[in-house]
């Protein structure tokens, strides 16, 4: 399996002209109140003769088990090989394909990302490790693998029983696979741990970004939310990232709208309406000021390789 480097040539996997979004109900097949889901990969590796397309979750987690095989996985453009045993959390928003080995074996559960912020509020050092994606793999991850596999196993074979309190029982599941996932993210020091606390507000703030970016909602609406001042919130943003939180709400509608642009052939006027933006040329100067160019610049400047895809 041929990986490219990041600096190689964009793989055609990566292009869709269809949604990236992937909702909830499209990942189901049956018992619709699930809190979750769960299936084999050869579930859609079959389906899609094992080179899954360019899409992403919006509000949901997805976790994989790649028990045996090996896979060409893309996370935002960063190319990576996998090779099992091997574990996966995709955090919602992140734009992934896959191109795995037929055959391939292992799991994959989908879940609504408020459940899990839910279930580890009182974990604010959890709580914060939630955001990026995590790959684990090779020989640190291999004292890991059996305890991931059996966390995998039994979330599959309650998923799957029609017993009393089952609901409860997956929900439980699913807080132990995650824990497990996220205590083996980066910087799970006691400094790290202190550093999570101060960075909470930081972390609610931005789960609500997700919510409601395409609803262009005022500072006071999210202050309010958070039980804070505009200002006390736009200082811990400033503090821990270095950006007001105006400024974080405008970086992340740059990043969704250069997503939109560069992983679909969507027209500028549709990205434009699809993030919320009442006029095609507002949205043009917005993405202007903000990336340095306009938008029909950025996607030629794409296909010419002088800008990366984020």
């Amino acid at each position: 399996m041929d990986i490219p480097g990041g600096s190689g040539t964009f793989p055609a996997l990566m292009k869709s002209s269809s949604p990236l979004a992937v909702a909830f109900r499209e990942v189901r097949h049956f018992a619709p109140d699930d809190c979750l889901h769960v299936e084999p990969l050869a579930v859609r590796g079959e389906q899609y003769a094992w080179t899954i397309p360019a899409h992403r979750h919006e509000g949901l987690h997805q976790f994989m088990w790649v028990e045996r095989g090996s896979a060409g996985v893309w996370l935002d453009q960063v190319p990576h090989a996998l090779q099992g045993p091997a574990a996966l959390m995709l955090a919602p928003g992140c734009v992934h394909a896959f191109e795995f080995t037929p055959g391939c074996s292992g799991l994959q559960v989908t879940a609504p990302t408020e459940r899990l912020q839910r279930s580890l509020a009182a974990s604010p050092a959890l709580l914060a490790r939630l955001l990026p994606s995590l790959l684990l793999q090779g020989d640190a991850f291999a004292a890991e693998a059996a305890t991931g596999q059996a966390l995998f196993g039994a979330l599959h074979g309650e998923f799957e029983r029609s017993a009393p309190g089952r609901s409860d029982a997956l929900q439980a599941h699913l807080v132990l696979l995650a824990t497990w996932f996220l205590r083996q993210a980066p910087g799970s020091t006691a400094d790290a741990s202190r550093q999570a606390l101060r960075d909470t507000l930081v972390q609610r703030y931005r789960s609500l970004l997700e919510l409601h970016l395409r609803r262009h909602q005022p500072l006071g609406f999210y202050a309010g939310q958070l039980g804070v001042t505009p200002d006390h919130l736009s200082r811990a943003c400033r503090a821990v990232t270095g950006l007001s939180a105006l400024d974080l709400q405008h970086e992340r509608l740059l990043l969704e709208s250069r997503r939109l642009l560069a992983y679909t052939q969507a027209a500028v006027a549709d990205v434009a309406h699809e993030l919320g933006f009442d006029d095609p040329a507002y949205f043009s100067r917005f993405f202007a000021r903000r990336a340095g160019l306009s938008p029909q610049a950025f996607r030629a400047a794409l296909a010419r390789g002088t800008v990366q895809a984020p």
